[in-house]
């Protein structure tokens, strides 16, 4: 602490002369401050352990946890380590009936490019482009509806699927999740089986086994599998998120195309909105009441991302021909 004594006034002549830091000088002995002098022999120093109570976990020093820290820690540039692998879609082998896609009208990858090829060409860009825009599993898993039954959803769904697969290095697992007239599986002449509302209703039941590996690279089916009366609630159920949780998980090559019931028509379709990140709606033009297109738009709101897909429309403004190029004259 600093000492506040009193400084002894001057008493003479020669005194006064001297300075108030001289006098301060012969009063508290300003020469004698500096740096104490260090000891030749210093003694050992111990270290005294922290004192604990009974049963405390004892913390190792800073310098030491710091140390192990570091050591834990990946060096810079390491990679994080890798994902685990994505579930194997491993169901029965099925080939798909060519004859059967040209009687049902739909795309046949062999066969040479038309103007309905490139329709879906432009319909699966726009589609890709907001599936790998993020890291979202949500956006690789397309929805497929219409307000009304007869307005094309399955044919809209299948030919996607099929153009879909036409990507390199994807995998597009088409869904018939219209549990109360599935059709999938007859348009592409193949057999059906176990499938999605049997995977619900059964936990034991892994889904990646009811997945066909068709012959057409790149394409997978789900079929929609048994039905009963308690199909909505299945869709409903937690089971539903987890069992396409599993399918998309640590896969992000893989995209999932749902063909559902009409939306006007049955549940299905809304409950599954939950779970998806596109929504293609398919209308048929001078058919569709723009009353209905409002209200299947309302049902599938669940969904982030609605798209609206006109079909059998006649009439281009353009006056647009795809398929035609190379035929004629330039």
């Amino acid at each position: 602490m600093t000492e506040f004594s009193r400084i002894t006034p001057p008493r003479d002549a020669q005194e006064k002369r001297r300075s108030l830091i001289e006098r301060a000088d012969d009063a508290f002995g300003l020469d004698r401050l500096g740096p104490a002098r260090v000891p030749r022999a210093l003694p050992e120093a111990r270290r005294t352990p922290p004192q604990v109570q009974a049963g405390a976990p004892i913390e190792p020093p800073a310098a030491e946890t710091a140390a192990a820290e570091s050591a834990a820690a990946p060096s810079a540039g390491a990679g994080a380590p890798p994902s685990a692998p994505p579930v194997a879609l491993s169901g029965p082998r099925q080939a798909v009936d060519r004859e059967c896609l040209r009687r049902e009208g739909l795309l046949v990858p062999e066969d040479p490019v038309t103007g309905q090829l490139e329709e879906f060409r432009i319909v699966k860009r726009e589609l890709l482009t907001e599936a790998r825009a993020g890291n979202d599993p949500l956006a690789r898993r397309i929805l497929v509806c219409s307000p009304h039954p007869g307005e094309g959803k399955t044919y809209c769904a299948t030919n996607l699927a099929i153009a879909l697969a036409a990507e390199r290095d994807i995998e597009v697992v088409l869904i018939d999740a219209d549990v109360v007239k599935p059709s999938v599986t007859r348009r592409l002449g193949i057999e059906g089986g176990p499938g999605l509302m049997d995977a619900l209703a059964d936990p034991a039941i892994a889904p990646e086994s009811c997945v066909i590996r068709t012959d057409i690279e790149g394409l997978f089916v789900l079929p929609a599998g048994g039905s009963n009366v308690r199909d909505a609630e299945y869709l409903a159920s937690a089971r539903t998120g987890e069992l396409l949780d599993r399918l998309t998980r640590d896969a992000p090559r893989r995209i999932l195309v749902f063909d559902t019931p009409p939306a006007l028509a049955a549940s299905p379709a809304a409950e599954l909105a939950g779970h998806v990140g596109q929504a293609l709606l398919v209308v048929r033009a001078d058919e569709t009441s723009r009353a209905a297109l409002e209200d299947a738009r309302q049902l599938l709101s669940a969904c982030p991302d609605i798209k609206l897909l006109l079909n059998a429309a006649r009439y281009s403004p353009s006056g647009r021909r795809f398929g035609d190029y190379g035929k004629g004259e330039d």
